[in-house]
């Protein structure tokens, strides 16, 4: 009646040692550590580890276990102090070619890493990291939409040869001057209909000119900001996303500001590099009569061109009007050029792009077009003795090549220096560039220190909870409390394990939750054992006691904790992130304290009482 088949057992003994094993890496703690990184066109970080290392050794700096982890040098340290010591010193040694940033390293065992066996992570408020709340400027994004209807405009009346004077953007709307009445209306038939729904026409007549005014109506300068807003943290999240911050929380606060918390990230320098840089592209055709211009940075340039540098050195002058811009790339993959063995980027268009550079790739056929790279990135600058920080852009044409057909929306960018470069380059085109620009307005640094103190408080308030536990249990229930409090010590090393394996991130929240958890993972063994109480005063042996206890007692253990777990998911759907690390380990722990509470505890009874057929009493 109370024995459990062997296989039960085996399931229990295999479900323990895999949150044993998932768990420990919480144990090792993390090692101070600098992360190196190559730069676009510099040497590759393996090429610097001997010499990195050795000038380490030659400062007295104690670093070890240098690996390289996907084109990156992670170098582990013994203290703070010579963490701070070696970034400043491979700042000053490496110069700009590398990016040195801090971190902390897990330092779990190499046997644990072989079955990816890695910690949880922590929240900012327990790990520390940064926190940033952004401003962004939504009325940039209204102007940068009312330029592109002046383009617009101005290159359809072009293309239907319709006389205008000027096309200007003022006092907040896009302004077409004609000379001649019936140009104006013929321009009005024209991009009336097209831009039904996105802009207020109405016509002027002052100064002898003929005025068609386009303004933008105010529930779609609504949906323009709310549409800027969604995508800076559409972008922001791309970007964190892809430089590899673990678990950031990037979301909107108020109308027109992104919070931004990178946990873990020590380096705040660099975490605004991180959040700040953005980079795009523009097509351009080289100028017609100047394809082989040779003038320096400061020569005089024709009307209609741009000058540019090229990568190599030398200027180059492009036609001012852009073919196409970074806006309409959908995705981009870096690889090899079959033919040369050179890195290429593998870029797609949106159907609109597609459309676009078709139309004027066929125009141009068998004329070089130049790839125009833009990065725009924040950089700290010292300045009569203080540290600024100062936007910096830079513009260069990375790649020229003659139209030998119309493109469409695939196509490719060769002429790479290295696969760095074009594997950033893809990075880069992928989190896009922000619709607005951004401003940081409020910056916190929560120290490790202060997220130690969580993480102790967290801890005493998980162990007084569960000791008052343990010590009713083991009072009350005698045995069987004691069987109980295995239990509760399982179902905390299990929720660490499917946190760890999940890769969650643990926040003070989350601690709240797991103390919750530890007061009502004895839920379920109190109606148990209660309810074999109850059966033996009714006159049951033990042993039918115990069956009957367990059998009858588990529709009210699931009603009470699906309930429960119905209410955490809730929590989760609808609240923020907080509140969703309160439920998500809250949900854990249920499920985890059923396992343990339902067959847990009565394996171990089993074991205990099963083979005893002449039972005449149980203490409890």
């Amino acid at each position: 009646m109370n024995r459990y088949p062997l296989w039960k057992y085996i399931i229990l003994v295999v479900a323990i040692t895999i949150g044993v094993l998932y768990a420990l890496p919480n144990v090792f703690g993390e090692d101070p550590a600098i992360q190196i990184t190559a730069s676009r066109a510099a040497e590759s970080v393996e090429d610097v580890q001997d010499r990195v290392m050795a000038r380490l050794e030659e400062e007295g700096i104690e670093a070890h276990s240098p690996e390289i982890l996907e084109d990156r040098l992670l170098i582990r340290l013994t203290s703070d102090d010579d963490q701070l010591r070696a970034a400043d010193l491979m700042r000053d040694y490496l110069g700009s070619d590398f990016v040195v940033a801090l971190n902390l390293a897990p330092a779990t065992p190499d046997w644990l890493r072989a079955i990816n066996a890695e910690p949880m992570y922590l929240g900012l408020d327990l790990r520390g990291g940064v926190h940033f709340l952004m401003q962004v400027d939504l009325d940039a994004s209204v102007s940068q939409t009312l330029e592109r209807y002046q383009n617009d405009f101005r290159t359809r009346l072009r293309r239907e040869r319709i006389r205008y004077s000027n096309v200007d953007v003022e006092e907040g709307r896009v302004q077409a001057r004609f000379n001649e009445a019936a140009d104006r209306e013929q321009a009005l038939n024209l991009l009336q209909p097209d831009y039904r729904g996105e802009l207020d026409f109405s016509q002027e007549e002052r100064d002898d000119q003929y005025w068609l005014i386009a303004e933008i109506p105010d529930d779609v300068m609504q949906e323009i900001r709310v549409a800027a807003l969604q995508q800076n943290i559409t972008t922001l999240r791309n970007r964190v996303n892809e430089l590899g911050v673990a678990e950031p929380v990037i979301q909107r606060q108020g109308s027109d500001r992104i919070v931004v918390q990178l946990p873990g990230v020590q380096d705040t320098a660099r975490a605004k590099e991180i959040i700040g840089a953005t980079a795009t592209l523009e097509f351009r055709m080289v100028h017609r009569d100047n394809e082989e211009f040779s003038g320096q940075e400061d020569a005089p340039v024709p009307p209609g061109t741009v000058r540019y540098r090229h990568r190599d050195g030398h200027y180059m002058l492009l036609e001012r009007e852009v073919m196409l811009t970074g806006d309409f790339i959908t995705s981009a993959s870096s690889g090899i050029d079959q033919d040369t063995g050179g890195p290429q980027v593998n870029i797609r268009l949106s159907s609109d792009g597609g459309n676009m550079f078709n139309r004027a790739t066929r125009e141009n056929v068998g004329r070089p077009m130049a790839v125009v790279f833009i990065e725009s990135r924040t950089e700290t600058q010292e300045r009569d003795g203080e540290e600024e920080r100062v936007r910096v852009v830079e513009e260069e044409v990375i790649n020229v090549a003659t139209i030998r057909e119309p493109l469409h929306s695939q196509f490719r960018i060769t002429g790479l220096d290295s696969t760095t470069e074009a594997r950033d380059l893809a990075l880069l085109l992928r989190a896009g560039s922000l619709s607005a620009p951004i401003d940081i307005i409020e910056e916190r640094t929560v120290g490790p220190s202060l997220g130690q103190e969580n993480i102790n408080q967290g801890v005493m308030a998980v162990i007084i909870g569960f000791v008052l536990v343990v010590l009713f249990m083991a009072f009350y229930y005698k045995v069987f409390g004691l069987v109980a409090n295995m239990a509760l010590m399982l179902n905390l090393v299990f929720i660490v394990a499917v946190l760890s394996m999940l890769q969650a991130t643990l926040t003070l929240p989350g601690i709240a939750g797991i103390v919750l958890t530890v007061g009502m993972a004895v839920d379920a063994n109190v109606l148990i054992f209660q309810r074999i109480r109850e059966e033996l005063h009714a006159g049951m042996t033990p042993q039918n006691a115990i069956h009957a206890g367990y059998a009858k007692a588990l529709s009210t253990i699931a009603d009470a904790n699906i309930t429960t777990l119905l209410a955490a998911l809730v929590l989760f759907l609808f609240g923020t992130g907080p509140i969703q690390g309160f439920a998500v380990t809250l949900s854990i722990g249920i499920v985890t304290s059923m396992f343990t509470a339902i067959l847990g505890t009565r394996a171990v009874v089993n074991l205990i009482y099963g083979r005893q057929r002449r039972l005449q009493r149980l203490p409890i």
